[in-house]
């Protein structure tokens, strides 16, 4: 019997051993749905603290219930290690680190060439390995198979790769690994042949394009279509504030045309593992090709002056009412990347709060999903939100509308908001500084 007719029946009969390296937002999910529909799991990670939480059916993603983990981990199906030994005997590896940029920009594939060498090292013989993370087109080909072709093994034959991008979003309700269609490409055919196979076991729509460098620029157009319109969104604030407009009404206005027309919200800045990560990893490839990406540079030129706007409009908003950024007590309410979540990663929070301090404010923030927030120049910690502390602060800035937060008291409370995300259409019992038009 051939590996891949081997593998094959593995997967068929739920025998084949699972492996899920990096266990953030996606590998987690992702090792749970594998071991919920029958399959041993492994994942392994660098840090000991998650796996530790793991092995006592802890669960630190907001989408894993521990009511889904603890049964797992107790029955046996998933555990979770840090020594990469443990893929030895593993039959499919699912890749899922993080691929952020460095401090220029570029790609930082440092976490998946690690993966990959450790994954080469223990053995890739009638594996299946799949790679979840994002990364710029052909790097499957060019990053992952030459470490695994390293001992003469041929892709295709004696082990498979495949490329089938991560579609994980923190908070959302409505679709989940199951429900939501997945891109996969494969290597050859026969790797494309199997990754389908084990996907189909806990994924209800496999999607299957004709290479990994294919599938890898679905997951690239995915999310730089929404930088680029978020872009063009936020420039459409800017634009609304210069004319005296109020941009909401305009986007909800245009968004009853049914055909022609997708809406898209302005706010603070972008935020999240994804949007304003992935579309500078298809910049930096079409660089080393000679072409400029000028739609995903001019996004990104807007979407990173919003910060600096919002505390432009704080500023704006305190001098109606004689005070100076400088020694103003200025309250942010919500500091995760987007409503209901604990996500801080590329919050544009983070920047207002350094932008704010260099000006001399006295900053402070509510959050209730996130207790501590700490980053270069700053370690603070969440504040209650109680009538008392929303009175003090000489303006309140609303980064991030959770919807738990108590608005009508807000906005009672309140002497100055800065509502960036439209938090407060109907309320306007305290003084509000809107993204676009007049104070109202």
């Amino acid at each position: 019997m051939n590996r891949k007719t081997a593998l094959l029946q593995k997967i068929e009969r739920r025998e084949a051993r699972i492996g899920i390296v990096g266990i953030g937002y996606v590998g987690l999910p992702l090792a749970v749905a594998f071991a919920q529909v029958g399959f041993q799991v492994t994942a392994v990670d660098v840090d000991p603290r998650k796996v530790d939480a793991v092995n006592s059916g802890q669960s630190y993603i907001e989408d894993v219930p521990e009511a889904d983990l603890a049964p797992l981990v107790a029955d046996g199906r998933l555990r979770a290690t840090t020594d990469y030994a443990a893929l030895a005997d593993i039959d499919a590896i699912s890749i899922c680190v993080p691929t952020p940029l460095n401090k220029t920009k570029d790609p930082d594939i440092s976490y998946i060439l690690d993966a990959a060498t450790n994954i080469a090292k223990h053995g890739g013989a009638g594996k299946l390995v799949i790679l979840e993370s994002t990364v710029y087109p052909g790097a499957t080909d060019e990053v992952i198979l030459p470490q695994l072709i390293q001992n003469g093994d041929q892709v295709g034959r004696e082990f498979f790769l495949a490329f089938s991008p991560e579609r994980i979003d923190p908070g959302r309700t409505d679709y989940d690994i199951y429900t939501t269609p997945k891109v996969i490409g494969g290597v050859t055919p026969d790797c494309l042949e199997i990754a389908m196979a084990l996907y189909g076991t806990v994924v209800q729509k496999p999607i299957p394009v004709s290479s990994t460098a294919a599938a890898e620029m679905v997951k690239l157009l995915e999310n730089t279509f929404r930088a680029v319109n978020i872009g063009l969104v936020n420039e459409v604030a800017l634009m609304c504030d210069k004319l005296g407009l109020d941009v909401w009404e305009v986007v909800s206005a245009a968004a009853t045309k049914p055909y022609g027309f997708m809406p898209f919200y302005p706010g603070p800045g972008l935020g999240g593992h994804c949007i304003p990560v992935d579309p500078h990893y298809l910049s930096w490839k079409l660089r080393t090709l000679n072409y400029k990406a000028r739609f995903i540079e001019l996004a990104a030129e807007v979407n990173s002056y919003m910060p600096e706007y919002v505390v432009n409009k704080a500023a704006e908003g305190l001098n109606q009412v004689r005070k100076a950024v400088n020694g103003s007590r200025i309250l942010l309410l919500g500091v995760a990347y987007k409503p209901d979540v604990s996500d801080v990663r590329e919050s544009p929070a983070i920047d207002i709060i350094h932008l704010l301090q260099a000006q001399g404010a006295e900053v402070s923030y509510h959050d209730p999903y996130v207790p501590d927030l700490a980053h270069e120049g700053f370690d603070l910690r969440s504040t209650p939100l109680t009538e008392t502390a929303v009175a003090a602060a000489d303006c309140v800035v609303i980064v991030t509308n959770h919807s738990c937060l108590d608005w009508p008291m807000i906005a009672a409370q309140a002497p100055l908001i800065v509502d960036a995300r439209n938090a407060l259409p109907d309320e306007v019992n305290g003084r509000v500084v809107p993204l676009s038009g007049p104070i109202a």
